[in-house]
């Protein structure tokens, strides 16, 4: 517990004691909400050590299976877009809309999924995904930046803008197939 102190005025010739109960009750309040904060950064950086131990514990197995499903959910939400664009589908304003929404999400997740530990596993990726990485980052960067533009292009109701964004979203992907994943 905090030391109380006496401290003594001097003014026009009085001298007196300071109140030591306010002070104590200072100090203790003091005291207590310096314990919370310290209690609530122990807390917060515990926490986020764990995350980051749980993350690079990650076994490079369920690493690789993550990623393939977000581009596999990437595909599936993409391919009517893809048809749509191509005439082969009835243009459909609220699917794509959705569908670019769902886009935007899925396009952001596989990344982290692509670290050096996955190198060995057995996958389509191609060994440049691993050494190239500036132009693999630059490549995922790309696909993220045109699949927002579809989200904004998609609400603008341009029919003909969103087919060629959806186009500009399709080329992303080859590019990047092209450059980081086997020929299947």
């Amino acid at each position: 517990m905090p030391r109380a102190s006496v401290f003594r005025v001097q003014a026009g010739g009085y001298a007196g004691a300071v109140d030591t109960k306010l002070l104590i009750g200072i100090n203790h309040e003091e005291t207590r909400m310096n314990r919370q904060l310290l209690t609530a950064a122990l807390a917060l950086t515990l926490g986020a050590g764990y995350s980051l131990t749980a993350f690079a514990q990650a076994k490079p197995e369920t690493l690789v299976k993550q990623r393939q499903a977000a581009m596999a959910l990437q595909g599936k939400y993409f391919g009517p877009l893809g048809g749509m664009a191509q005439g082969k589908v009835p243009y459909d304003a609220a699917v794509v809309q959705r569908n670019a929404v769902y886009l935007d999400s899925l396009s952001r997740m596989p990344w982290d999924g692509f670290t050096a530990n996955t190198r060995d596993v057995k996958t389509g990726a191609l060994p440049a995904v691993y050494t190239d990485t500036a132009k693999f980052k630059e490549a995922a960067d790309h696909l993220q930046s045109d699949v927002s533009k579809l989200v904004a292009v998609s609400k603008s109701g341009d029919e003909a803008a969103v087919k060629a964004q959806i186009g500009a979203v399709g080329k992303a992907c080859a590019n990047c197939h092209d450059s980081f994943r086997e020929k299947q």
